[in-house]
């Protein structure tokens, strides 16, 4: 039975648009051509869908949301009055609290299936290894079927509800970026060039830069929704100002034993999991010194 991406010509859209077309014709909807072999392309908006994107949609076992936060939930209500019952309705946004009870209000409507899926990755490095985060909302063989697709690609899928989501990908996501952002200004400000930086980096410096520059050259709307779609975003940045804070007083009143004790804390909360991430750590650091050299 087809399969229907709307917002095909996205790097989310295309990542499924490959997983699913060895199971059936796969067609691409989006304001863009999306140009992937094997699959047909529909110029489209889903939020006023066309003619054609409605046809299509009444044929389609699977319909993919893989678009921005402002436009999924419209996009949503406007193509599920043409969805077949027991069809599979998807979304792939990075914050689930809002967009599934939009998305479960379609299913209940047409007698559909619905999941909300979360590649934790960016789309460029494929499945293999990866984990994506993955919320059941109106759950059944088709739901079933998907996810035992994503995990013969090799990715892990974790199932969550879209609360405990969007509460761990704020730590995730959110304040990962926030931090590494705010690192990134940190360095404009001490005024050293890139050249100067990179000749004298050591190993936590210089992984810090790589994930700098793979978040300023990324797309800025997944981050930005990242920062603003979350309810839990604004917490995971609170704590990231406080614990910076708190590094500061220590440092500026001396206080060492304070400081080791943030330390052990730290270590603590990481439990038996800290000498496995130490390994990982020091595999990193070789493959970015041998980079480098």
């Amino acid at each position: 039975m087809t399969t229907v991406v709307v917002g095909g010509a996205g790097e989310v859209g295309r990542l499924l648009a490959r997983l699913l077309l060895p199971d059936g014709p796969v067609v691409c909807a989006d304001v863009r051509a999306a140009e992937i072999p094997g699959t047909v392309a529909i110029v489209a908006d889903a939020c006023r869908p066309s003619a054609d994107l409605l046809g299509v949609l009444r044929q389609a076992g699977t319909v993919v949301f893989a678009l921005p936060e402002h436009v999924a939930v419209p996009a949503v209500a406007a193509c599920a009055p043409a969805v077949r019952p027991g069809a599979l309705l998807v979304e792939t946004l990075s914050v689930k609290e809002a967009v599934t009870p939009a998305l479960a209000g379609a299913a209940a409507s047409r007698g559909a299936e619905a999941c909300g899926l979360n590649p934790m990755f960016a789309p460029a490095l494929g499945w293999q290894d990866n984990a994506v985060a993955a919320v059941r909302v109106a759950d059944g063989p088709r739901t079933a079927a998907l996810l035992g697709s994503i995990t013969a690609a090799g990715a892990r899928v974790v199932e969550l509800t879209a609360g405990e989501h969007d509460r761990v990908t704020a730590v995730l996501q959110a304040a990962t970026h926030a931090a590494a952002l705010a690192f990134g200004q940190a360095v404009v400000a001490g005024g050293a060039d890139a050249e100067a930086l990179l000749a004298l980096a050591p190993p936590p410096h210089l992984t810090m830069l790589a994930v700098l520059a793979r978040i300023t050259g990324g797309n800025p709307e997944v981050y930005w929704d990242i920062q603003v779609a979350n309810p839990h975003a604004a917490a995971a940045r609170a704590a990231l100002r406080e614990a910076v804070a708190r590094i500061d007083t220590l440092a500026s009143t001396g206080d060492r034993a304070g400081f080791d004790a943030l330390l052990h804390g730290v270590e603590k909360h990481l439990g038996d999991r800290a000498p496995l991430l130490r390994g990982l750590c020091a595999r990193l650091f070789t493959m970015r010194l041998s980079a480098r050299s």
